[in-house]
């Protein structure tokens, strides 16, 4: 056990920057952090560090070592945190998650209160952010993530479906007139999400009975940000694809109106995304527990938006791409 703790404050020491701030962070002393990483590489009988006056690099095995070692590590604290819960303990420790900044803010930061009530034992350290992170590397225990998804070393579970819907502004409407076949999206001003995908300006629309049309579209804006679109949609500068979570307020006061309701674009997923590992913890156990129980299968914003809820998917393994 010495050994996995040693290989545990490392992977802090290289998490942090520094000996003094792992030290701190797991409430050791400078002096005994640095005797323990000098017994784990005299234990190993390699040099794991390069120390220099301002930061500490890895050497190649060091390198190495944070990478298979960290599972090794998150592993065993996932069997013990199962061992604590089982015999009834409460999940502790720090969740590491990541998720969409406009998704996050607009339906989990609300509901992050309630979950650390039902967990007082639980620190949660909360990264918002519409740029993908790599979950091993930054050391985190989840991300939520929204669209297709396509990286088979992640495992997930579906949350909630995610229908996605064009809309425009009433006066854009009555200013340009209103489509009634996806062809007409040619004559329109239309605004484009540049994602992880590249720039998305070509439309997939289904009809309901099978059909599928794909148009490639144009407009005098584009934008990595789904906030941006929207507010220039409100402004009535065009039409935009959307996810139903993002728009079903402005829909239901009738900011925005749904273009082309007979022909959406495919339904995605949104799910809760964690390394694949052998033991998941508690702590990410009971967050993703939470956020199902929370949106499950009829998230308020179909409500909202006076849309039925597709329904709620199935857990599985995930490919997980853009957020």
């Amino acid at each position: 056990m010495d050994r996995i703790g040693d290989i545990a404050l490392f992977l802090r020491v290289l998490d942090t920057g520094s000996i003094s701030a792992a030290a701190r962070s797991l409430d050791l002393s400078p002096a005994l952090a640095s005797q323990r990483l000098k017994r784990l590489e005299d234990a190993l009988g390699l040099r794991l560090l390069h120390r220099t006056t301002r930061r500490l690099h890895p050497t190649p095995e060091g390198l190495r070592l944070a990478g298979e070692g960290r599972a090794l590590v998150e592993a065993l604290e996932g069997l013990a945190g199962s061992l604590r819960e089982s015999g009834g303990q409460a999940v502790g420790g720090t969740l590491r998650v990541t998720m969409s900044a406009s998704f996050g803010r607009q339906h989990i930061s609300p509901r992050l209160p309630r979950f650390l009530a039902a967990h007082p034992g639980l620190q949660l350290s909360v990264h918002m952010s519409d740029q993908q992170v790599d979950l091993v590397r930054e050391g985190l225990d989840l991300a939520i993530r929204i669209g297709e998804l396509d990286d088979s070393r992640l495992v997930g579970r579906q949350i909630a479906a995610n229908p996605r819907v064009l809309v425009a502004a009433p006066d854009y409407l009555a200013r340009r007139g209103t489509p009634s076949i996806p062809d007409d999206l040619d004559a329109h001003d239309c605004l484009i999400l540049v994602g992880s995908r590249g720039r998305q300006d070509r439309w997939q629309l289904l009809d309901g009975a099978g059909g599928d049309t794909t148009i490639t579209v144009t407009g005098p804006l584009e934008s990595n940000l789904g906030e941006v679109l929207r507010d220039a949609a409100l402004e009535g500068a065009g039409i935009a694809m959307h996810a139903l979570w993002h728009v079903a307020g402005d829909l239901q006061a009738g900011r925005l109106v749904r273009v082309l309701p007979s022909h959406a674009p495919p339904e995605t997923g949104i799910h809760a995304v964690m390394p694949d590992r052998i033991f998941v913890p508690p702590r990410t156990r009971a967050f993703v527990a939470f956020l199902q129980a929370e949106l499950g299968s009829d998230p308020h914003w179909h409500t909202e938006a006076g849309i039925d809820a597709p329904p709620f998917g199935q857990p599985g393994r995930a490919n997980v791409n853009s957020t």
